[in-house]
């Protein structure tokens, strides 16, 4: 097969997918070996893990690079998904120098890449880039209101102007770019601290916690199960024109603390729900307009929010039996 750099002779193409071992990446890495290609996932671990992809390094068209996508990199490949960004607030905030560099940094890397090789790109960009928005849903013409200096913006700005580099170079003719807004995605693989709503009321349910609810719990959000959105990526790389940006998501709407109480009720918790002071640029509603994605890519999503919940909080208890196990194992020698 060759390493990372070689170019192996197959039915499928080769692959990039920056930010692989990612939640969303690891899921996009399955299903493209699934479909008969050959993956390189680029990862620097600061966000994903190799335990999310090590069911797929027994593939030998699957390999897993340690690297930093705000440094080069080359590979020559057919396609780049860049999923490389610390997407949680609980990371981005931790370093928003950081965030902004990989954002911006790192699209210019991956399209340089695409551009040296004659391969296509898509962004995976976020329904951040609409900030607070005015209006509801938010189709991809609306352009946002987005506080250039506020506490998000090193998350939000570093989105759009991504989106900018993917344009100027699809314009230039340097590289077939393709931009998704992602809306919020939830699923197996989340990480356990990522400080979002559903990993968050999972692992505090699981423990037997108070519930963390922001606000009065009326802000709406509209969740998308993974293997959703995963197909709708799949499919804008590889429609023939639709550059995008494109919405994807699911527009069914439901509060903060409907969620909460859903969880609760899944996972058979005693816990309450505790009320906390709404975070600073924290939006009130997030719903994607998928009109264009339902027209040009026939996108549409499939799993309900019960199912898909069920499944996520049954690998949550995977997850943390294991955290306990491995918590168990160092007791003893930390008493010696």
């Amino acid at each position: 097969m060759g390493d990372a750099n070689g170019r192996t002779v197959g039915s499928g193409m080769r692959v990039l997918v920056a930010g692989g071992a990612g939640f969303i990446g690891s899921h996009l890495c399955e299903r493209l070996l699934a479909d008969g290609h050959e993956v390189i996932a680029l990862d620097d671990f600061s966000t994903g893990s190799p335990a999310n992809v090590a069911h797929l390094m027994r593939s030998s068209r699957f390999w897993l690079v340690e690297h930093d996508v705000a440094l080069p990199f080359d590979y020559e490949v057919d396609r780049v998904y860049h999923l490389a960004s610390p997407a949680s607030p609980a990371r981005w905030r931790g370093d928003p120098v950081r965030s902004t560099i990989t954002n911006v940094m790192g699209t210019l890397h991956a399209l340089l890449c695409a551009e040296r090789h004659g391969a296509r790109l898509l962004l995976a960009s976020s329904s951040d880039v609409y900030g607070d928005p005015e209006v509801d849903p938010q189709p991809e013409g609306y352009l946002g209101r987005v506080d250039p200096v506020g506490v998000r913006a090193c998350y939000d700005e570093g989105k759009r102007c991504a989106e900018s580099l993917v344009m100027a170079f699809h314009r230039q003719g340097r590289a077939s770019g393709r931009i998704a807004r992602i809306f919020d995605t939830y699923g197996p693989r989340m990480a356990i601290d990522d400080g979002r709503a559903v990993s968050n009321f999972i692992a505090q349910a699981l423990r037997g916690e108070e519930l963390t609810v922001y606000g009065n719990g009326s802000q709406a959000r509209s969740f998308c199960h993974v293997d959703d959105l995963v197909e709708g990526c799949l499919r804008l790389m590889e429609h023939p024109s639709e550059v995008g940006p494109v919405n994807l998501g699911n527009p069914v709407e439901v509060t903060v603390l409907d969620l909460a109480q859903e969880i609760v009720r899944l996972t058979g918790s005693a816990s309450r729900i505790a009320y906390r002071p709404l975070p600073e640029g924290d939006p009130m509603r997030r719903r994607p307009a998928i009109d264009l994605a339902r027209r040009a890519l026939g996108f549409e999503p499939r799993v309900p929010l019960r199912q898909g919940l069920y499944a996520t909080i049954q690998s949550f208890r995977r997850a943390l039996a294991g955290l306990d196990e491995c918590a168990r194992r160092a007791e003893p020698a930390m008493a010696s």
